[in-house]
């Protein structure tokens, strides 16, 4: 099943919430009920170890509205040293197990000069 793709924008040491849409193969919202999300990013798919892991949650089951939020600690340096990564987002149903990448993207990450002591 072809994942769907959004690009998620970021500024390095701030809070990080969004809410996005996931829609199956014919364009209509997931039912996400009874369904677990997952989403890390990555500076490449194939590096081992995770930059951000995503805080991910269902925000509107019967809609397929998920939100991902990160910390801001999460969002600095020396956590994260290039300004473009890559993310992925699964779904997990509860029931069955069965493991679907539902949403891929880049993420850009916004450089700041100041870094708030966390």
């Amino acid at each position: 099943m072809a994942a769907g793709y959004s690009d998620l924008f970021l500024n390095q040491g701030e809070t990080f919430n969004t809410e996005l849409t996931l829609n199956d193969p014919n364009g209509l919202p997931y039912n996400l009920t009874g369904f677990n999300i997952y989403s890390q990013a990555r500076t490449s798919y194939y590096t081992a170890n995770a930059s951000i892991i995503f805080t991910a949650s269902v925000a509107d089951a019967n809609n397929g509205v998920i939100q991902l939020s990160a910390n801001a600690s999460s969002t600095i340096l020396p956590n994260i040293t290039t300004s473009k990564l890559v993310y992925d987002v699964f779904i997990i149903q509860t029931s069955t197990s069965v493991v679907t990448k539902v949403l891929e993207g880049q993420v850009f990450l916004s450089p700041a000069a100041t870094i708030i002591p966390h």
